[in-house]
């Protein structure tokens, strides 16, 4: 299947991505050019706007649009994306399902003894979805912890379940869905009194409710928790992601890359300069 993603010949980065590849072992050069070859496949959980379906059956978000330029600068020319559940993204990686994931997962210790990320590509911090005009008065996870009746909404094997956690809400109080249509529903139904995850994915859902949800504008969290996504490799594809890490720190923060993202929310207000060593010994 070919790539379904715009692409667009980045000549700058195509050198940039060149001299990375002479630097790397003759190990990361066959898996490069295996790719190369065979093309790659994108694991991708369906969230906007970090990665997602659209109704024609095109794979677009941010994600996919970082990958659309970094990939064929690196002569990998065909992309095929490969949709799963959230919670099945690390292991299909590690089964082999499909060579990186793209889908804006933010980097954490606990991944990160499981899979390589880049460094991110963007920064963002969350917010909570509510029902419209916020009856219960929720703004942190501390204000759903200090009411036992209240239920939260929150997406499989996201950091949010720990957040949750942490701050005092008891696993009675959380609702797991497997995506965001079920955050949405969750809340629409009653079934949760509000669900969590990032600012943008919150505030594309309150679209979607048609006015019988909310996003909140002011949320209090702990700064601790701002998100930084990444791609993410297999443990033993070091070097390919050491290859692709090079490129997207040449390309990040260029006008091609805002103009890239800008469709989805992003500007130069998500670019960090964070690293993923950084993130991975966060605590």
């Amino acid at each position: 299947m070919q790539a379904v993603f715009t692409r667009r010949p980045w000549q700058r980065l195509a050198v940039a991505a060149g001299m990375a590849l002479l630097g790397v072992s003759a190990q990361a050069q066959t898996t490069v050019e295996d790719l190369q070859s065979r093309g790659a496949r994108i694991g991708y959980a369906n969230e906007k706007p970090f990665a997602y379906t659209e109704m024609d059956g095109h794979v677009t978000g941010e994600s996919p649009q970082i990958v659309a330029a970094i990939l064929p600068a690196l002569g990998i020319a065909k992309i095929e994306p490969v949709l799963t559940e959230w919670g099945a993204l690390i292991p299909g990686l590690r089964a082999q399902r499909f060579d990186l994931i793209a889908a804006g997962m933010y980097i954490t210790p606990e991944r990160c003894k499981q899979v390589l990320f880049t460094d991110p590509h963007y920064q963002l911090p969350d917010t909570l979805l509510v029902a419209q005009g916020n009856p219960k008065n929720l703004d942190s996870y501390e204000s759903i912890a200090a009411d036992p009746s209240v239920k939260l909404a929150i997406t499989s094997g996201t950091v949010n379940l720990k957040y949750a956690r942490d701050a005092g809400i008891s696993d009675d109080q959380i609702v797991q869905v497997p995506d965001t249509s079920s955050q949405l529903q969750a809340v629409l139904s009653g079934r949760a009194d509000a669900t969590i995850g990032t600012q943008l994915t919150m505030q594309g859902l309150e679209e979607l409710s048609r006015g019988r949800a909310e996003a909140l504008r002011e949320f209090k969290d702990d700064p601790a928790h701002m998100g930084y996504g990444a791609l993410a490799f297999r443990p033993e594809d070091r070097a390919l992601r050491d290859a692709v890490n090079t490129a997207l720190k040449q390309w990040l923060g260029s006008e091609a890359h805002l103009a890239a993202v800008a469709p989805f929310g992003f500007d130069e207000r998500n670019i960090t300069h964070k690293t993923a060593a950084e993130l991975c010994q966060a605590e």
